[in-house]
């Protein structure tokens, strides 16, 4: 020993845990449906949310990481995850179901008791219930800004198989009469565009074969009850 003194060496600090893998390929729920949602408000995913991890998927989240400068997995790792929830926003219940297939919103008092055409705008759907059971879901879309498809409660007065409307000249099968000229009614173009489009104030049911056993089901007096 020389007798000078030594200079102290400190201890390494320890290494940053890998990021943690919380989605990837195959996967299917919720998260998946957000991430999807995230994805397309900035521009890298461009198909409709499906909660599925698919290809698609995959390959946003690799352009969405590489621009970046993150590795190119494919994979949703937590860095991934945090940097794109750092840069959107919570999704709407309709940008996570823009294509239909919102959960049916809890159904409003009025729905609870008889027989009712039960039509939710929140969650675009009508819930056909009878005596508190709901017996079939249904997506449905209303009437655009302009046409509002009114609220509250109704009965349905007027039953046509084969209705077509008098004042736009369209079709408008299955059509359940509710308030003045406003009807249940299956839509060929709602079924072709989506909620791309809008009606004049009827709600639009693209499945034609759930409208077909609603028409078949409901009787004139039934109960209608549109709410928010």
């Amino acid at each position: 020993m020389d007798g000078k003194p030594r200079a102290s060496v400190a201890p390494a600090a320890p290494a940053a845990p890998a990021p943690r893998t919380l989605m990837r390929e195959g996967e299917r729920g919720g998260q998946v449906r957000e991430l999807q949602a995230r994805l397309r408000q900035i521009g890298w995913y461009f198909e409709t949310p499906s909660g599925t991890y698919d290809a698609a998927t995959a390959g946003a989240v690799k352009g969405f990481q590489g621009k970046r400068g993150l590795p190119r997995t494919g994979k949703t790792d937590t860095i991934t995850w945090q940097r794109l929830v750092a840069m959107t926003r919570e999704p709407t219940r309709q940008e996570l179901y823009a294509n239909g297939g919102i959960p049916p919103a809890a159904p409003d008092k009025r729905c609870l008791t008889g027989r009712v055409l039960c039509l939710a705008k929140n969650s675009r759907t009508l819930t056909w219930m009878v005596d508190g059971k709901a017996v079939s879901t249904m997506d449905v879309r209303f009437g655009s800004q302009y046409t509002p498809t009114r609220e509250g409660t109704f009965t349905v007065y007027w039953k046509s198989r084969h209705h077509v409307s008098t004042l736009y000249d369209t079709p408008m099968p299955y059509a359940l009469f509710f308030s003045g000229g406003q009807a249940v009614h299956y839509s060929a173009d709602f079924a072709a565009r989506g909620y791309a489009g809008g009606s004049h104030g009827c709600v639009n049911v693209r499945d034609e074969k759930k409208i077909a056993s609603l028409f078949a089901q409901v009787r004139k007096g039934d109960k209608v009850v549109i709410y928010k």
